[in-house]
């Protein structure tokens, strides 16, 4: 510990760097894990949920037309599942909607009115009218981007055509009761929403084509996975990164980046360390000289070397904290708005993203500090450490003394 005293001017710089580089790669990660953490919510609450049920072979095929083999007991299993939030039942057709002498392309979408605005916030954005209710018939709800295509207004009457599965084409007037406005001109175009009764009676198609499930704790989705598998044979579950593999990768991309970031950063500060460290060496090698003479073994020897590093280490891990705390707490509490970047449209592949990103800060934070500059230093100091049990005493004392 005295030694570390001598120079206080290096031990500083090194601690100094420790810190630095902890502060970096704390608020780096916070950020990252808050990013993650708002993708998996955006996700669920743009109507996918954490878990879907599906039809056998919907991963690979993505036809709509598919049913779950026993609606009812998926149902059952999903709601039964520890941890559930909200369990939505939903069927898709292609069709086309059309007033006057416009017409638009689109996906209509069966849902189930009580549980559809606990999972999809979209549909709790209702400029004009109301959402869809249990008990409507021929209603349908649509995104303003859509009224406007048509140029149509709350109350009109459209005409939807679709293919039903016996390959008859279908006909049906809708009324629309209610406009969502989002913000999003592409998710709007999508908004097409009618009862499951409605869609199952225009498609000729019994059952539920798929069940999204929402969990308060999205960390409990790969385990509850496997659960409800084993209860909904001859249907599949699938996670949302299976059903949106293209988001999936994404989410990969960015952790790979961040985990290079951070890498990049923990080698900076190894450098610097190790260089300091080995100048420290090189200044105590009569030190080192003499304690080797007077009986010190090789693995005392390092593990004093090493010794000096952890406490420099602990040290910068705890500048590190007080350092990032503050601008993790900025992070956490008023966020980072992208808005400006992201323009009007905060959509990726169907999902509504909010454009304020919010750092992740929690007890995380202290292991992962002290991880990173215990290790960091640790590493740096093996090198050293290594020079320092190659020394000759005779020749080191001999070197000082000339």
């Amino acid at each position: 510990m005295r030694s570390l005293g001598r120079s206080r001017r290096r031990t500083g710089l090194s601690v100094l760097g420790v810190g630095l580089g902890c502060a970096i790669a704390l608020f780096a990660t916070a950020f990252m894990r808050g990013g993650q953490t708002m993708r998996v919510q955006a996700v669920s609450q743009s109507g996918y949920g954490h878990l879907r049920i599906a039809p056998a072979g919907w991963e690979q095929s993505r036809r709509d037309e598919l049913r779950l083999q026993d609606s009812a007991a998926a149902l059952e299993a999903a709601r039964g599942l520890e941890g559930v939030a909200v369990v939505a039942p939903h069927v898709r057709v292609q069709g086309l909607l059309a007033f006057g002498t416009r017409v638009a392309g689109v996906q209509l979408l069966g849902v189930d009115p009580a549980a559809e605005p606990q999972l999809n916030r979209l549909v709790r954005t209702i400029d004009e009218g109301r959402y869809l209710q249990a008990d409507d018939e021929g209603a349908v709800v649509v995104g303003k981007a859509l009224v406007e295509r048509l140029d149509v207004e709350l109350g009109d009457d459209l005409l939807l055509t679709l293919t039903r599965a016996d390959g008859e084409m279908e006909y049906a007037m809708l009324r629309i009761v209610g406009i969502a406005s989002t913000g999003s001109r592409t998710i709007d175009e999508t908004i097409c929403h009618a009862t499951l009764a409605d869609v199952e009676k225009l498609t000729g198609l019994q059952g539920v084509a798929e069940v999204s499930v929402a969990f308060a704790d999205p960390q409990q989705v790969d385990a509850l996975s496997a659960e409800l598998a084993q209860q909904v044979k001859g249907d599949e579950v699938l996670t949302w990164r299976e059903v949106l593999p293209a988001m999936s990768g994404d989410a990969a991309a960015d952790r790979a980046f961040s985990s290079f970031f951070i890498v990049v950063v923990a080698a900076v500060v190894i450098l610097g360390v190790t260089s300091a460290q080995l100048t420290a060496m090189l200044e105590r090698r009569r030190e080192f000289a003499v304690l080797m003479a007077l009986g010190l073994g090789e693995r005392k020897l390092v593990g004093l070397v090493l010794f000096e590093a952890v406490f420099m280490g602990a040290l910068g891990a705890l500048l590190g904290l007080l350092l990032a705390l503050p601008l993790v707490w900025y992070t956490a509490t008023a966020g980072i708005d992208f808005s400006a970047a992201m323009g009007d449209d905060m959509t990726v592949m169907g999902v509504f993203f909010d454009p304020i990103i919010y750092a992740d800060m929690g007890l995380w934070m202290l292991p992962y500090a002290f991880g990173l500059g215990l290790c960091a230093t640790l590493l740096a100091a093996l090198y050293p450490a290594w020079s320092a049990t190659r020394l000759n005493p005779a020749a080191a004392l001999s070197q000082r003394d000339a």
